[in-house]
């Protein structure tokens, strides 16, 4: 996204939310002029950059709010408060930080990796009671062994042997 471009109506309503919530520790309410698109259902993931360099990152694999608009909301408080890689985002900080908003399509099993592309599908592993999920297209991550290896390490798993894997696309918002 170019300087000065507006921020679409997903990435205006994630910075909101953040905002509200660490200047005043309130959760913004859904806006009664949402866009109908953000009315819908869906999982989504925000993520925050400060400097080009990730500040935070929380998502859903699957739909847990009433509406993506309150899924949105949820998750960037989330992102920048309850990121465990970081430290809570502070008022300080608020101007600088960039937004970005993944909107997951329910999640497809693979048998396995053949054909696989990072740059348009992301990936989750599941076995042994945990989970880990890599989005898609995201910079140094060129390889299907490559996103594999990073959902491995989130999910605390150590091998593949055992895991069922799931595909999913994203619409990416910033």
């Amino acid at each position: 996204m170019n300087a000065g471009e507006p921020l679409s109506p997903h990435a205006r309503l994630a910075r909101a939310a953040l905002e509200e919530y660490v200047r005043r520790g309130h959760v913004l309410a859904v806006p009664d002029d949402v866009p109908e698109d953000l009315l819908r259902r869906a999982a989504c993931f925000v993520s925050l950059k400060k400097d080009g360099a990730l500040r935070g990152c929380i998502g859903t694999i699957e739909p847990v709010e009433e509406t993506l608009a309150a899924e949105i909301i949820a998750n960037a408080i989330s992102s920048g408060t309850r990121d465990p890689r970081f430290l809570p985002v502070t008022p300080e900080e608020l101007p600088w930080l960039q937004y970005s908003v993944d909107v997951l399509t329910p999640p497809e099993p693979i048998p396995d990796l053949t054909g696989h592309d990072p740059r348009r599908y992301g990936l989750i592993v599941e076995g042994f009671g945990r989970r880990g999920l890599l989005l898609p297209d995201l910079e140094g991550v060129d390889t299907p062994e490559q996103q594999l290896t990073i959902c491995l390490s989130k999910a605390g798993l150590a091998s593949p042997r055992g895991i069922r894997l799931y595909r999913f696309t994203v619409e990416r918002y910033r």
